[in-house]
């Protein structure tokens, strides 16, 4: 996709209404500017303008600056790179936005295969149709980010691969934030290289009514087949989706061991309260699916498989005193995971049920004074598990549960925000204690700086540091040719980065370099020179990751193109007889481009392209060690809009490239998709 531009002239455009046909003015064929608006105007004008389903409703007000260039466009939407929130154009850090547009038009079936349209993000999936994904940014690993659900976290501590089960629909969702580098003062702990946050559509503004209901159905190859359907009324919103697939390939026995099934619900809504208490936000999802985990977790086994429920629900509130403004959260996630090494057959190979919980509450505050704006507050997090493996022999042993582990996280947090005319400046730390291994409180500081030179030039500079805690696995996992380290110590990074931005009404050009300095990096290593070597969880002494992004993105009347660049070089203490399965593997190229082209006012055609070069290797079946090969995939989507109903056409790898992104699990060839959506 595109890295959503700093710059902007300071005025309203109307992006949203140009390529439409009931547009007041698609006969003019450009982007037309409409004077200049007030603050004050604009504030009042939100409701309308998100009824138009822009993307960016708020502005970000300078305290004690009433010169023009508070001015805010309609795209300079408030997102979440800092404690404090700021709007897109003014956050001094790098924010990837994917806009509700981008979703819509981009060739993918799930919220995983998006994400790998973002070059900075490294999405390796293991089956089809996101049966299970890891993602990581900038050579990380899946461990290492904070994935967020409207600034929630939904993170696993049993394991990343069971993070990206998400709960809403592709249709629930406004925007992607993409924050890449260390976050900690931000999310806390476990965004050691980044963080994902996804938005859900809002809730109407007051007095606004917005009722509707949209059904999708698609089908494709591999005998896949999905449902979905989402409802509005007023402050609520329901959604759900069933997909299935036969899978691509088949185990030594013929019988398949790819397939998916998978259910998911999303239900979210708002009240206003009163004056005080300005609104009151909830949401609730339920993920299940169980998919044929072929060759996953042990090349020797071709006939694994694995089902696991997921629940969320949170209750976020937004309070207003005067100047000071609050927003308390609490939340709940637990996860249910189900593993059989042989499919169905307990008898010969006991299964791994783990069931983990996890509690949060978190307060944050911020408040606008003369010297600019200052965020504060305070997160306690508790992780809880009970497993048949994983964690500390349980007094009271339930079910099939025999061990477990509990572990709580506090962190305090404070931030100031300089916000003059051209320069914005936030600097911060974070303050962590977690009561695993008797850690005591450490701190972790960062400072971001930007400065925009005339109306198209921003340069800005970061340092970041944070750190992770290990997951439950990485602790106690010492099962099926794996032997885990439970006194683990936790990863920290420290980085700098450095970038330029142009942007004008047509283009937008950016690069950046930085620098990540991690120790005590985990990770999953064998010793190549034992034939009779396990798994085992290590800490790497020091691991140095060098990089730069290049991206260019142009609009023009019909055409939308991207082009964007990443190169990693990572340079590890570690021997070259050890095997990874995680940090010593990274995308050392990657380009990404895409075409958006609105052929007439009901035809659109998307072409999303990518090559990736991955660093590594992986141990066969037979013993022999292979290097990973880059590859380029191809994806397309044919789109027919009609003012009440959509039809479709994607293509997904059209070259049919048998690629390996993930260690004797190849991926599936060409996969066609057709699909039919009503919106009544």
């Amino acid at each position: 996709m595109y890295k959503q531009t700093y710059l902007q002239r300071k005025a309203l455009r109307f992006r949203q209404f140009k390529r439409k046909g009931y547009a007041l003015f698609a006969c003019l064929g450009r982007v037309v500017t409409i004077g200049v608006l007030s603050v004050a105007t604009l504030t009042s004008a939100s409701a309308a303008i998100k009824t138009f389903s822009v993307v960016g409703d708020s502005i970000a007000n300078t305290p004690g600056d009433d010169s023009p260039d508070k001015e805010a466009t309609l795209d300079d939407v408030e997102i979440t790179g800092s404690r404090a929130p700021l709007a897109l154009g003014q956050a001094a850090r790098m924010v990837t936005v994917l806009s509700r547009e981008d979703i819509q038009a981009a060739p993918v079936q799930s919220i995983n295969d998006l994400l790998k349209l973002a070059v900075g993000v490294d999405v390796r999936q293991r089956g089809p149709v996101g049966a299970q994904t890891d993602v990581s940014i900038r050579g990380g690993t899946s461990e290492q980010i904070t994935i967020l659900i409207n600034g929630i976290n939904i993170c696993d501590p049993q394991t990343g691969h069971n993070t990206f089960d998400f709960p809403c629909d592709l249709s629930d969702i406004e925007r992607i934030e993409i924050l890449e580098g260390p976050a900690g003062r931000v999310y806390g702990t476990s965004s050691l290289v980044g963080a994902i946050n996804i938005v859900t559509t809002s809730s109407p503004k007051l007095g606004e009514v917005r009722r509707g209901l949209n059904m999708r159905m698609e089908g494709g190859s591999f005998g896949y087949l999905s449902a979905a359907g989402r409802m509005a009324i007023d402050v609520h919103s329901l959604s759900a989706n069933y997909t299935r697939s036969d899978g691509y390939s088949r185990s030594k026995a013929g019988h398949l061991n790819s397939d998916y099934n998978g259910f998911k619900t999303f239900y979210q809504g708002s009240t206003t309260l009163n004056s005080k208490l300005s609104t009151l936000h909830w949401y609730a999802g339920l993920t299940t699916k169980g998919f044929g985990s072929n060759t996953f977790y042990s090349a020797k086994f071709d006939e694994q498989y694995e089902r696991t429920t997921k629940i969320h629900a949170a209750l976020q509130g937004e309070l207003t005193i005067g100047k000071l403004h609050v927003r308390p959260a609490i939340y709940w996630n637990r996860g249910y995971d189900r593993f059989e090494l042989i499919r169905g057959s307990e008898e010969k190979v006991p299964f791994n049920y783990h069931r983990s919980d996890v509690f949060g509450i978190n307060l944050n505050t911020y408040f606008d004074w003369q010297l600019g704006r200052t965020a504060m507050g305070a997160e306690f997090r508790n992780e809880d598990i009970v497993s048949t493996n994983l964690g500390e022999p349980l007094s009271n042993p339930f079910s099939h549960y025999k061990v477990g582990l509990n572990r709580s996280n506090l962190s305090f947090h404070l931030e100031h925000n300089i916000l003059l005319k051209r320069f914005t400046l936030s600097a911060g730390f974070i303050a962590i204690k977690n009561t695993w291994n008797q850690m005591p409180f450490k701190l972790y500081p960062g400072i971001d700086a930007s400065y925009r030179i005339g109306d198209h030039w921003k340069v800005y500079a970061s340092y970041n540091s944070s750190l992770r805690m290990p997951s439950f696995t990485e602790l106690y996992y010492s099962v099926g040719g794996h032997k885990a380290d439970k006194y683990l110590k936790p990863e920290e990074l420290h980085a700098v980065e450095g970038g330029v931005k142009y942007s004008n009404h047509w283009l937008t050009a950016q690069t950046s370099i930085f620098h990540h300095h991690a120790r005590n990096m985990i990770d999953w290593v064998m010793d190549t020179r034992d034939p009779n070597a396990v798994w085992q969880s290590v800490n790497h002494t020091k691991v140095n990751t060098f990089g730069q992004e290049i991206s260019l993105n142009s609009k023009l009347s019909t055409l939308n193109f991207q082009l964007s660049y990443c190169h990693l070089h990572q340079q590890k203490q570690e021997a070259a007889y050890l095997q990874s399965q995680y940090s010593l593997e990274y995308l050392r190229h990657k380009v990404t481009a895409s075409l958006r082209w609105s052929i007439t006012d009901y035809l659109r055609l998307s072409i999303s392209y990518r090559w990736q070069d991955r660093m590594g290797s992986y141990t066969t079946v037979d013993g022999e060690v292979r290097d990973y090969h880059p590859y380029s995939v191809v994806d397309a989507r044919l789109d027919w809009l009609q003012d009440s109903y959509t039809l479709y056409l994607e293509g997904n790898n059209l070259t049919g490239h048998r690629y390996v992104d993930y260690g004797n699990v190849p991926q599936p060839g060409c996969w066609i998709t057709a699909g039919y959506a009503k919106k009544f």
